[in-house]
């Protein structure tokens, strides 16, 4: 039998860009140093933060006829918004919303996603915390729009839970 030596580093702080805070009466993980490397990464350090994710109202269509973005861009935008999902449930409409157009992005694709990115920058103390001794109960939500969307008239559903 092999034997390996052991070194104990103390509570996990980081783990694959979450930071994990352990204390009494919980653990909160978010992803603030991550989202703040996204944001420089895109150059929105600078811009105005929002308070709401997306319009109300707000629809995405394909629009055959808008101006291309750089697909690039756009696709090494869309997938850093879906690694702060982890930790950020509150982007999981919109981000889903705006990986549908990654094949051929046009202007308004590209502007949704750095409205979203200014929506992080607002709220980029966000993350998930959980309580010790709290309620093991899982409470979710669902919303079905019937068909409102404009390429394919199919429904989109979201689920929270």
């Amino acid at each position: 039998m092999v034997e390996f030596d052991m070194i104990d580093l103390g509570k996990m702080r980081y783990l694959l860009g979450i930071e994990v805070i352990q204390g009494f009466d919980g653990i909160f993980i978010s992803q603030q140093k991550y989202a703040q490397e996204v944001l420089e990464r895109f150059n929105m350090v600078q811009c105005n933060s929002v308070l709401n994710p997306v319009v109300p109202g707000f629809k995405l269509t394909k629009d055959e006829g808008g101006v291309e973005v750089d697909s690039i861009i756009y696709k090494q935008m869309v997938g850093s918004l879906m690694y702060l999902r982890s930790t950020r449930p509150d982007l999981m409409y919109i981000v889903s919303l705006i990986s549908q157009y990654m094949e051929r992005p046009i202007e308004a694709h590209l502007l949704a996603a750095k409205r979203e990115e200014r929506y992080v920058k607002g709220t980029i103390d966000l993350g998930i915390s959980y309580k010790k001794g709290g309620k093991d109960e899982l409470i979710g939500y669902t919303d079905s729009d019937y068909a409102s969307d404009q390429d394919d008239r199919k429904s989109t559903q979201m689920c929270v839970a």
